[in-house]
């Protein structure tokens, strides 16, 4: 869930010319993530209308783009990682350097989200790049300070229609997208009915999961028609959680319980809109055996059989919320969640990148971390930024 309240600071996701090469290819594809109509390709500043009578120009395979990167620059495509949001610098350096799939801007502070500062950052990149903060409206935002404030999910599900949120949600992607920003990680579908202040709280739609379901859907689906990949959490399910997994280890209900409510909204948002998911650190008795969610591969397997979604999957953020990072080191914690299924591994703090890519150069020499693996999950990064087909 990245933070917990809205004032807590955090350091903390064209044509193509077939003849050419990797780099050229890839600045045409411009830095977007795979969302909106079906008619349109996304670049930097939104969506661009094509007929779909006009055959367009071939995409390379998601093998031919991966076959043109270093083993380490593929594996950096799997990680999405915090920057300071107050300065390019760190930013330009940390997408150059090292090739990460994306980025995360958190924190209150607006500097990189002005001016079109962030297409520097993207230039950098040597593959699309993609951006991500969390907008959830409430508590939760980060360019109210630019483009006004949203009200919290609790209420908008009190005092709007499905239709007025969707129309929020559309122009707020709209907004996110014209600032370069390409994934907003909301909304939230935990069902509770939490006090306002509560973890989940006033970020969740309600305690009724057919409510939660109507609006989160509206939401969500806003967002992607104004050119931005929504990322429904937190997976399973927190919103009846023990606890606050930023402080410790939680646990939900059961899982026959999780699927009675808490499962429920999945079932009808991953099938209805573009969207990714993220996994949180929950512990769910006759599931994950005592591991985070995140780092469980009965967790993947649920989202991916039983739930029946084929989308990329990113994990809470792996370094700054203790239900994972008092127990696990970083590196650790990124492998253990890459190699569970998780497509992109998330934190928020910035450091420790080259450190994390040894870990994982290493675990792929060995066998921990296996290339079939690596490729299924760098083949759904690459095809939802519209990299390859």
């Amino acid at each position: 869930m990245i933070r917990l309240g809205r004032k807590v600071p955090r350091p903390r996701v064209a044509a193509f010319l077939a003849a050419v090469t990797l780099g050229a290819v890839l600045a045409s594809l411009g830095a977007g993530w795979r969302t909106g109509p079906p008619t349109g390709d996304l670049s930097a500043g939104g969506p661009s209308p094509r007929p779909l009578t006009s055959p367009g120009p071939r995409r390379p395979s998601c093998a031919e783009v991966a076959a043109t990167l270093t083993p380490r620059r593929r594996l950096a495509q799997l990680l999405m990682v915090g920057v300071d949001p107050s300065r390019v610098e760190p930013a330009l350096r940390l997408a150059g350097s090292t090739g990460v799939g994306g980025i995360f801007v958190g924190g209150d502070d607006t500097a990189l989200l002005v001016d079109n500062r962030l297409a520097a950052v993207r230039a950098a990149a040597p593959v699309p790049l993609a951006v991500s903060v969390d907008e959830e409206g409430g508590r939760v935002q980060r360019v109210d300070r630019l483009d006004g404030p949203l009200p919290s999910a609790r209420v908008m599900a009190a005092s709007m229609t499905v239709e007025d949120v969707h129309a929020l949600a559309r122009t707020r992607g709209a907004a996110l997208r014209a600032r370069g920003v390409t994934i907003d990680l909301a909304p939230v579908v935990d069902v509770t009915g939490q006090p306002d202040d509560g973890v989940i709280g006033d970020r969740s739609f309600g305690s009724d999961p057919a409510v939660v379901t109507r609006y989160a859907s509206a939401f969500a689906r806003g967002l992607a028609e104004g050119g931005v990949l929504p990322v429904v959490k937190h997976f399973p399910g927190h919103g009846r959680a023990s606890g606050d997994s930023h402080r410790s280890a939680v646990t939900t209900p059961n899982l026959a319980d999780l699927r009675e409510v808490d499962l429920v909204p999945y079932r009808q948002l991953l099938g209805a809109a573009p969207v990714a998911v993220m996994v949180g650190h929950l512990n769910v008795p006759g599931l994950t055996g005592g591991s985070p969610a995140s780092l469980s591969p009965a967790t993947y397997r649920l989202l991916r059989d039983e739930l029946s979604f084929d989308g990329v999957v990113l994990t809470d953020d792996l370094g700054g919320m203790r239900a994972v990072s008092g127990r696990y080191p970083l590196p650790q914690a990124v492998l253990t969640a890459l190699v569970s299924g998780a497509d992109i591994a998330l934190w928020s703090s910035g450091d420790r990148v080259e450190e994390v890519l040894d870990t994982l150069e290493d675990a792929v020499a060995d066998g921990r971390l296996t290339a079939a693996r690596t490729s299924e999950a760098l083949d759904r990064v690459l095809r939802a930024k519209a990299v390859c087909s």
